[in-house]
């Protein structure tokens, strides 16, 4: 009962920020500089042209009335109709969302599986020559800029080197369509096509890399300062007094609640990276949802960038949500704080 009070007041709180976003994103939307509909048909466009296309986008009806027709279009999973591709935005959001998770996923998985390693590593030799180095990379990694970090590798490896693809998500004599989940990995497996899985893991690697720097040399601080934070508690001093082997000591005694902050900067991470990934998207062309929202800013097509900031703060939430659940799960102690 208590685990199920602790989820109901975070969905909640969940929906409150959703609806929160919703009015400063079509606020926001409306006060953005020039009119989108003559830059949709161009300056060659009558002016009968136009006033009929905002007739029939609605944007000739007063704001609230407007906020209200699109809350429930929203409501319908309708985000309205793009003027750069002519076509729903739902739609376009499904087709270049799939290649956006895809690259996330991995980001983070690389993160993760480099970054905890290596903060577990600093935190067991404090003040040593290991700790030492796993600072300076994580300090590195998170300065150095996504998109600078972007075009080294791809200069280095795509050019220099010539080990790894530099643009798209597979070959272009190579036909495969991933008609399941959308994501070329996972729908290769599924089929049986190694050929295809491995080809999306060269195309993937990259912009992953690109991509999970920054995290990596986050996460790996934040566990390196949480780890050393718990060796210090009793319980720790108690372990290593009691005789218990260092290695159990580490993983299983003060790796746990030393997991929490690390995974809150993950679920963060995830979700914001859906809609900042499109510097990496652009450099290696990669056909995702962040860089479809970059052309339709470019381009003013309010509904195209409204449903592309919905889609992420709706990830951004939902993120927040899970890790709020796991942290519940690993950290007891949270559930009841948050009765206070």
């Amino acid at each position: 009962m208590e685990f199920l009070l602790f989820l109901l007041r975070r969905v909640a709180w969940s929906l409150l920020v959703l609806f929160g976003l919703s009015v400063v994103i079509f606020i926001i939307a409306r006060a953005m500089p020039g009119d989108p509909v003559r830059l949709a048909l161009g300056p060659r466009a009558s002016v009968e042209q136009v006033e009929q296309l905002r007739e029939t986008l609605g944007f000739n009806q007063p704001l609230i009335q407007q906020y209200g027709i699109y809350v429930a279009g929203l409501a319908r999973g309708d985000l309205g109709r793009s003027l750069l591709t002519e076509q729903p935005v739902a739609n376009d959001i499904r087709q270049t969302f799939a290649a956006t998770f895809e690259l996330v996923l991995s980001t983070i998985t690389i993160a993760f599986v480099l970054g905890v390693p290596l903060g577990v590593a600093a935190a067991r030799y404090k003040d040593r020559w290991p700790d030492n180095v796993v600072r300076i990379i994580a300090i590195f990694s998170a300065v150095t800029p996504s998109f600078f970090l972007a075009l080294l590798l791809q200069i280095l490896a795509g050019y220099v080197l010539h080990i790894l693809p530099t643009t798209g998500r597979l070959p272009p004599g190579l036909a495969f369509s991933a008609d399941m989940t959308g994501l070329i990995t996972i729908d290769a497996l599924l089929h049986g096509r190694l050929d295809v899985f491995f080809e999306g893991l060269r195309y993937l690697l990259l912009p992953s890399i690109a991509l999970a720097a920054a995290t990596m040399g986050q996460i790996a601080r934040i566990t390196r300062s949480s780890m050393i934070d718990v060796s210090s508690q009793d319980y720790a001093e108690a372990g290593r007094a009691f005789g218990i082997p260092e290695r159990v000591r580490v993983f299983k005694y003060m790796l746990r609640p030393s997991f929490v902050p690390p995974l809150t900067i993950l679920g963060l991470e995830f979700a914001s990276l859906i809609g900042n990934a499109f510097v990496v998207e652009l450099v290696f062309s990669w056909p995702g949802m962040a860089a479809y929202g970059v052309r339709t800013i470019l381009q003013k097509d309010l509904n195209a960038i409204m449903g592309v900031v919905i889609v992420s703060g709706v990830f951004f939430v939902l993120a927040n949500l899970v890790i709020d659940v796991l942290t519940g799960i690993v950290d007891p102690r949270i559930r009841i704080r948050g009765r206070r």
